[in-house]
Protein backbone atom coordinates (compact mmCIF):
# COMPACT_ATOMS: atom_id res chain seq x y z
CA UNK A 1 0.00 0.00 0.00
CA UNK A 2 1.11 3.19 -0.44
CA UNK A 3 3.90 2.48 -3.38
CA UNK A 4 4.75 4.96 -6.31
CA UNK A 5 2.62 5.71 -8.87
CA UNK A 6 -0.56 6.16 -9.67
CA UNK A 7 -2.52 3.06 -10.06
CA UNK A 8 -2.35 1.78 -6.62
CA UNK A 9 -3.77 1.56 -3.50
CA UNK A 10 -3.15 5.01 -1.57
CA UNK A 11 -4.61 6.25 1.99
CA UNK A 12 -5.88 9.38 2.50
CA UNK A 13 -2.98 11.22 3.97
CA UNK A 14 -0.51 9.86 1.70
CA UNK A 15 -3.18 10.49 -1.71
CA UNK A 16 -3.65 14.72 -0.06
CA UNK A 17 0.22 14.98 0.14
CA UNK A 18 0.75 13.66 -3.35
CA UNK A 19 -1.92 16.24 -4.12
CA UNK A 20 -0.26 19.26 -2.66
CA UNK A 21 3.37 17.71 -3.84
CA UNK A 22 1.45 18.12 -7.26
CA UNK A 23 2.44 14.36 -8.15
CA UNK A 24 -0.64 13.76 -9.55
CA UNK A 25 -2.09 14.43 -13.12
CA UNK A 26 -4.75 17.06 -13.26
CA UNK A 27 -7.80 14.82 -13.92
CA UNK A 28 -6.71 12.61 -11.19
CA UNK A 29 -6.76 15.54 -8.72
CA UNK A 30 -9.87 16.83 -9.91
CA UNK A 31 -11.83 13.42 -9.70
CA UNK A 32 -10.76 13.20 -5.65
CA UNK A 33 -11.12 16.79 -5.11
CA UNK A 34 -14.95 16.59 -6.30
CA UNK A 35 -15.12 13.70 -4.83
CA UNK A 36 -14.17 15.29 -0.94
CA UNK A 37 -16.47 18.18 -2.13
CA UNK A 38 -19.10 16.39 -2.31
CA UNK A 39 -18.72 13.76 0.47
CA UNK A 40 -18.24 17.10 3.09
CA UNK A 41 -20.10 19.51 1.43
CA UNK A 42 -24.30 20.34 0.44
CA UNK A 43 -26.21 20.79 -2.50
CA UNK A 44 -28.96 23.20 -1.90
CA UNK A 45 -28.44 23.20 1.81
CA UNK A 46 -28.60 19.33 2.28
CA UNK A 47 -25.48 17.06 2.96
CA UNK A 48 -25.18 13.97 1.22
CA UNK A 49 -27.43 11.44 1.92
CA UNK A 50 -25.10 8.81 2.87
CA UNK A 51 -23.65 9.91 6.53
CA UNK A 52 -21.31 6.44 5.92
CA UNK A 53 -19.98 7.93 3.26
CA UNK A 54 -19.29 11.20 5.13
CA UNK A 55 -17.57 9.93 8.06
CA UNK A 56 -15.65 7.43 6.17
CA UNK A 57 -14.41 10.57 3.99
CA UNK A 58 -13.85 12.69 7.74
CA UNK A 59 -12.38 10.76 9.47
CA UNK A 60 -9.96 8.74 6.40
CA UNK A 61 -11.25 5.51 6.56
CA UNK A 62 -11.48 5.01 3.05
CA UNK A 63 -8.81 3.95 0.47
CA UNK A 64 -8.47 5.06 -3.17
CA UNK A 65 -7.21 4.14 -6.24
CA UNK A 66 -7.03 5.63 -9.94
CA UNK A 67 -7.39 3.73 -13.17
CA UNK A 68 -5.71 4.90 -16.69
CA UNK A 69 -8.46 3.43 -18.76
CA UNK A 70 -12.18 1.70 -18.65
CA UNK A 71 -11.30 -0.52 -21.35
CA UNK A 72 -7.46 -0.88 -21.59
CA UNK A 73 -6.29 -5.00 -20.06
CA UNK A 74 -3.02 -3.78 -18.64
CA UNK A 75 -5.02 -0.71 -16.40
CA UNK A 76 -7.65 -2.89 -15.85
CA UNK A 77 -5.57 -5.84 -14.54
CA UNK A 78 -3.92 -3.45 -12.43
CA UNK A 79 -7.41 -2.47 -10.58
CA UNK A 80 -7.42 -6.06 -9.94
CA UNK A 81 -4.57 -6.57 -8.05
CA UNK A 82 -5.31 -2.86 -6.05
CA UNK A 83 -8.47 -4.51 -5.43
CA UNK A 84 -7.04 -7.98 -4.18
CA UNK A 85 -4.48 -5.79 -1.71
CA UNK A 86 -7.28 -3.67 -0.59
CA UNK A 87 -9.47 -7.05 0.09
CA UNK A 88 -6.47 -8.15 2.22
CA UNK A 89 -6.06 -5.15 3.82
CA UNK A 90 -9.44 -3.51 4.94
CA UNK A 91 -10.67 -5.99 7.69
CA UNK A 92 -7.75 -4.33 9.64
CA UNK A 93 -7.83 -0.64 8.35
CA UNK A 94 -11.04 0.59 9.69
CA UNK A 95 -14.82 -0.47 9.94
CA UNK A 96 -16.11 1.83 7.15
CA UNK A 97 -13.03 1.23 4.99
CA UNK A 98 -14.14 1.16 1.25
CA UNK A 99 -12.22 1.12 -2.08
CA UNK A 100 -12.74 4.23 -4.23
CA UNK A 101 -11.79 3.54 -8.14
CA UNK A 102 -11.63 7.23 -9.85
CA UNK A 103 -11.53 6.49 -13.62
CA UNK A 104 -9.79 8.61 -15.88
CA UNK A 105 -11.83 10.88 -18.21
CA UNK A 106 -12.09 9.79 -21.53
CA UNK A 107 -11.23 12.11 -24.52
CA UNK A 108 -15.13 12.62 -25.57
CA UNK A 109 -18.50 12.50 -23.54
CA UNK A 110 -20.03 9.10 -23.88
CA UNK A 111 -23.76 8.56 -23.39
CA UNK A 112 -24.93 7.15 -20.34
CA UNK A 113 -25.65 3.74 -22.25
CA UNK A 114 -22.11 3.58 -23.02
CA UNK A 115 -21.30 4.54 -19.13
CA UNK A 116 -23.42 1.23 -18.62
CA UNK A 117 -21.36 -0.86 -21.12
CA UNK A 118 -17.86 0.41 -19.53
CA UNK A 119 -19.11 -0.57 -15.76
CA UNK A 120 -19.92 -4.11 -17.00
CA UNK A 121 -17.24 -4.37 -18.73
CA UNK A 122 -15.11 -3.38 -15.90
CA UNK A 123 -17.18 -5.64 -13.76
CA UNK A 124 -16.58 -8.62 -16.02
CA UNK A 125 -13.58 -8.28 -16.56
CA UNK A 126 -12.46 -8.22 -12.65
CA UNK A 127 -14.89 -11.62 -12.58
CA UNK A 128 -13.26 -13.65 -15.52
CA UNK A 129 -9.55 -12.59 -13.95
CA UNK A 130 -10.14 -13.32 -10.39
CA UNK A 131 -7.70 -16.24 -8.81
CA UNK A 132 -10.17 -16.49 -5.87
CA UNK A 133 -13.42 -19.21 -6.89
CA UNK A 134 -16.98 -17.51 -6.51
CA UNK A 135 -18.29 -17.53 -2.93
CA UNK A 136 -20.39 -20.87 -2.88
CA UNK A 137 -23.31 -19.33 -1.10
CA UNK A 138 -23.87 -16.39 -3.47
CA UNK A 139 -25.63 -17.25 -6.44
CA UNK A 140 -24.47 -16.83 -9.95
CA UNK A 141 -27.89 -16.06 -11.65
CA UNK A 142 -28.03 -11.86 -11.20
CA UNK A 143 -32.17 -12.30 -11.01
CA UNK A 144 -31.98 -13.53 -7.44
CA UNK A 145 -32.43 -11.27 -4.13
CA UNK A 146 -28.92 -13.03 -3.14
CA UNK A 147 -27.08 -12.14 -6.23
CA UNK A 148 -23.93 -10.00 -5.43
CA UNK A 149 -21.05 -8.96 -7.25
CA UNK A 150 -17.97 -11.00 -5.85
CA UNK A 151 -14.54 -10.79 -6.24
CA UNK A 152 -11.29 -12.15 -3.88
CA UNK A 153 -13.74 -14.30 -2.53
CA UNK A 154 -15.58 -10.96 -1.14
CA UNK A 155 -19.43 -10.60 -1.95
CA UNK A 156 -18.98 -7.02 -2.65
CA UNK A 157 -21.05 -3.65 -3.06
CA UNK A 158 -19.93 -1.88 -6.25
CA UNK A 159 -21.65 1.84 -6.26
CA UNK A 160 -21.13 4.39 -9.00
CA UNK A 161 -21.30 7.72 -10.20
CA UNK A 162 -21.07 9.16 -13.62
CA UNK A 163 -21.53 12.74 -15.50
CA UNK A 164 -24.84 11.63 -17.02
CA UNK A 165 -27.32 12.25 -14.02
CA UNK A 166 -29.00 15.18 -14.74
CA UNK A 167 -30.92 15.34 -11.19
CA UNK A 168 -29.65 12.47 -8.93
CA UNK A 169 -26.69 14.75 -7.80
CA UNK A 170 -25.97 12.32 -5.29
CA UNK A 171 -24.44 10.01 -8.33
CA UNK A 172 -23.06 13.10 -10.21
CA UNK A 173 -19.44 13.09 -10.73
CA UNK A 174 -18.67 15.90 -13.85
CA UNK A 175 -15.04 13.72 -14.25
CA UNK A 176 -15.78 10.15 -15.82
CA UNK A 177 -16.88 7.10 -13.80
CA UNK A 178 -16.03 6.17 -10.55
CA UNK A 179 -17.12 3.13 -8.07
CA UNK A 180 -16.95 3.03 -4.88
CA UNK A 181 -16.65 -0.72 -3.71
CA UNK A 182 -17.94 -1.97 -0.56
CA UNK A 183 -17.59 -5.67 1.05
CA UNK A 184 -20.76 -7.17 2.64
CA UNK A 185 -18.82 -7.52 5.59
CA UNK A 186 -18.74 -3.61 6.00
CA UNK A 187 -22.65 -3.72 6.42
CA UNK A 188 -22.75 -5.98 9.15
CA UNK A 189 -25.15 -4.78 11.74
CA UNK A 190 -26.94 -2.59 9.05
CA UNK A 191 -28.52 -4.71 6.57
CA UNK A 192 -32.25 -4.69 5.63
CA UNK A 193 -32.95 -7.17 8.37
CA UNK A 194 -32.11 -5.51 11.53
CA UNK A 195 -33.62 -2.88 13.49
CA UNK A 196 -30.37 -0.36 12.90
CA UNK A 197 -30.40 -1.25 9.32
CA UNK A 198 -34.25 -0.33 8.46
CA UNK A 199 -33.61 3.09 10.63
CA UNK A 200 -30.45 3.65 8.41
CA UNK A 201 -32.23 3.27 5.64
CA UNK A 202 -35.13 5.62 6.45
CA UNK A 203 -32.73 7.93 7.07
CA UNK A 204 -30.70 8.07 3.97
CA UNK A 205 -33.80 7.76 1.83
CA UNK A 206 -35.13 10.90 3.33
CA UNK A 207 -31.90 12.16 3.08
CA UNK A 208 -31.78 11.32 -0.97
CA UNK A 209 -34.82 13.42 -1.36
CA UNK A 210 -33.73 16.58 0.04
CA UNK A 211 -30.46 16.19 -1.39
CA UNK A 212 -31.59 15.27 -5.50
CA UNK A 213 -34.93 16.76 -5.08
CA UNK A 214 -36.50 13.94 -6.49
CA UNK A 215 -37.18 10.76 -4.75
CA UNK A 216 -35.59 7.90 -4.31
CA UNK A 217 -35.30 5.53 -7.54
CA UNK A 218 -37.53 3.04 -8.00
CA UNK A 219 -34.16 0.47 -7.96
CA UNK A 220 -33.25 1.29 -4.64
CA UNK A 221 -33.53 -1.85 -2.49
CA UNK A 222 -31.78 -4.40 -0.21
CA UNK A 223 -29.84 -7.05 -0.68
CA UNK A 224 -31.81 -10.47 -0.06
CA UNK A 225 -35.14 -8.94 -0.21
CA UNK A 226 -37.47 -10.43 -2.25
CA UNK A 227 -38.42 -9.00 -5.21
CA UNK A 228 -35.01 -6.45 -5.13
CA UNK A 229 -31.91 -6.89 -7.68
CA UNK A 230 -29.00 -5.80 -6.06
CA UNK A 231 -27.60 -5.08 -9.71
CA UNK A 232 -29.84 -2.21 -10.98
CA UNK A 233 -28.20 -0.36 -7.70
CA UNK A 234 -24.72 -0.12 -9.04
CA UNK A 235 -25.43 2.49 -11.89
CA UNK A 236 -29.05 3.11 -11.15
CA UNK A 237 -30.35 4.80 -14.50
CA UNK A 238 -31.43 8.19 -15.67
CA UNK A 239 -32.87 7.27 -18.82
CA UNK A 240 -34.50 3.43 -18.77
CA UNK A 241 -34.33 3.80 -22.41
CA UNK A 242 -30.49 3.61 -22.32
CA UNK A 243 -29.92 1.14 -19.30
CA UNK A 244 -29.92 -2.53 -19.44
CA UNK A 245 -33.14 -5.08 -19.40
CA UNK A 246 -30.98 -7.63 -18.68
CA UNK A 247 -27.90 -7.91 -16.25
CA UNK A 248 -24.99 -7.89 -18.63
CA UNK A 249 -22.39 -9.70 -16.47
CA UNK A 250 -22.42 -13.90 -17.13
CA UNK A 251 -21.08 -15.32 -13.60
CA UNK A 252 -19.05 -18.79 -13.38
CA UNK A 253 -17.83 -20.54 -10.55
CA UNK A 254 -14.51 -21.55 -12.02
CA UNK A 255 -13.86 -18.73 -14.02
CA UNK A 256 -12.61 -19.36 -17.35
CA UNK A 257 -10.40 -16.83 -18.96
CA UNK A 258 -12.48 -14.94 -21.50
CA UNK A 259 -11.71 -13.17 -24.67
CA UNK A 260 -12.05 -9.41 -23.85
CA UNK A 261 -12.83 -6.92 -26.75
CA UNK A 262 -9.88 -4.72 -28.14
CA UNK A 263 -8.89 -2.18 -26.11
CA UNK A 264 -10.06 1.43 -27.78
CA UNK A 265 -6.84 2.49 -26.48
Amino acid sequence: MNESGLQVLMEQDVLRQRIADGELPAWAVQHYETFRETMLGEHDGSPFPCYFGIESERQGDALYTFVDSMTHKDDLLALRDTLLEYIDVYPDYSERCSLVAFFKPPAEDLSEAEYHEHLWHVLQFLHVNDPEPWPEDIPTDPDNSEWEFSFGGEPMFPTTRAPFYDQRMSRYCPWGLEITFQPRALFDGITADTEAGQQAREVIQRRIEDYDGVCPHADLGDWGVEGDREWHQYMFSADESQAPDECPIRITRDHPKMTMAPADD
